[in-house]
């Protein structure tokens, strides 16, 4: 079996399937169009407010309704044409964006117009997330899938990153609602790209039949997998007191560096220049392990607490980006080890439970990490934000290691997919 490095190729294989390809470039502008949609979002409420708490409301009224609904949503991208629901999430994502970026624009916006939209949208997006995971999976042959998996949560994470960069500059240089408007421009073109796939080269999952217990199903099946229930518990630590670093940044520029929206927007930046270079390396990599996903998160907390600590504003910089490389590798490994542990028939429902743990923390962790952020000041909520997840992979670490946990293993031999799942026993020394 071939165990050198995959040629460049190889890295980006399945983005010779037609439909792959159109959808992902419509998947990265809407992505990173959404994620400027909510950074303008935060700053138009810090604007109307001068609060960082309510801006950590904001994000809790926006990942919230997963917290709730969730798990329906992963039931009914399971019962239904994903490509069709995802047609109807993006139309009413683009009428909801023009409405308040026509408010932002016209100078009449209040913050209960913020708040109800807000929370609309996060109800929507409880269906966009698991249809669109399964989506991918019609679309490519079970040779890419790993490839097409690695890729789409490349995209997915990098428009986190690449976004809120985006968005800083346009907030500075025409004010939020310009940066709100590009989401309403990205909704209709993704509305347009999936109806042009070719239904013809489509692999459609069979719908699976309305039953009780399609939600305790997957709770068990995930429960029983160990490749996927420890990535879960691992984002749990990572989304509530990670992902927040948006509405921190927004107080360092606001208040450590009195750097303003400028400032917001380099830092940013800065993120997303690390988030690309992680998913130019995810790409590339052919084996994944759940002691390699720990290792990364450790890597990723201790990188954003010395950022809090960073002793000059050169070095911080310069943090922000190794914080997202190391965000970018851990967050698109453990995507990718947890929808290749699960059966293409229930994955949007395993994969709802993923999205919940993400946004429900995000949603969590924008007020808890603000008002710390208000409390303590952002340098301190930075540190806070790192140490946390960085303590909790030491501890997952050797809880694994204790537990003899199996591990799922990816090859690839000349653009071919091997996945296997493999107990310690018959791991090598040289691989452990």
């Amino acid at each position: 079996m071939h165990r050198g490095n995959p040629r460049l190729r190889d890295s980006f294989s399945s983005l010779q399937v037609r439909n792959y390809r159109r959808f992902q470039a419509s998947q990265l502008l809407a992505h990173t169009a959404g994620w400027m949609q909510r950074i303008a979002t935060d700053w138009l409420v810090l604007e109307i407010t001068g609060n960082i708490a309510a801006v950590g409301l904001t994000v809790f009224l926006q990942w919230g309704p997963m917290l709730l609904l969730g798990p329906y949503g992963g039931v009914i991208a399971d019962r239904f044409s994903k490509r069709t629901l995802l047609m109807g999430v993006y139309a009413v994502f683009g009428v909801l964006s023009a409405l308040l970026a026509t408010l932002a624009l016209t100078g009449v916006v209040e913050l209960w117009h913020v708040y109800v939209i807000s929370v609309i949208i996060g109800c929507v997006f409880v269906v966009e997330s698991p249809a669109r995971v399964v989506l991918v999976s019609e679309m490519v042959e079970p040779k890419l899938l790993q490839n097409a998996i690695s890729l789409n949560a490349s995209v997915f994470h990098f428009g986190g990153f690449v976004g809120p960069a985006v968005s800083g500059v346009i907030i500075a240089l025409a004010g939020s609602g310009w940066a709100i408007g590009v989401n309403a421009l990205a909704a209709l073109v993704v509305v347009i790209t999936l109806a042009s796939l070719r239904s013809d080269e489509l692999r459609v999952i069979p719908v699976q039949p309305r039953q009780s217990g399609q939600i305790r199903q997957a709770l068990r099946y995930a429960r029983s997998k160990p490749t996927i229930v420890w990535p879960m518990i691992m984002l749990m630590f990572v989304a509530v007191f990670g992902m927040s670093l948006p509405v921190i940044l927004t107080g360092m520029a606001n208040e450590v560096y009195e750097s303003g929206s400028t400032g917001y927007g380099l830092y940013s930046s800065l993120v997303a220049i690390g988030a690309l270079t992680g998913a130019l390396v995810s790409t590339r990599m052919r084996t994944l392990r759940l002691r390699t996903i720990v290792a990364a998160m450790l890597v990723y907390g201790v990188l954003q607490a010395l950022a809090g600590l960073a002793p000059w504003y050169g070095a911080f910089l310069a943090l922000l980006v190794g914080v997202g490389l190391a965000r970018l590798v851990y967050a698109i490994m453990a995507d990718s080890l947890v929808q290749l542990s699960c059966n293409p028939g229930i994955r949007g429902r395993v994969m709802s439970f993923y999205v919940i743990i993400m946004v429900g923390g995000q949603a969590l962790g924008g007020p808890l990490m603000g008002g710390v952020a208000e409390v303590l000041g952002p340098s301190t909520a930075l540190i806070i934000s790192g140490t946390v997840p960085a303590v909790a992979a030491i501890i997952i670490g050797m809880l694994i290691a204790r537990s003899g946990s199996l591990r799922l293993q990816v090859r690839l031999k000349r653009g071919e997919s091997l996945v296997s799942i493999v107990g310690r026993s018959q791991i090598t020394p040289s691989e452990r």
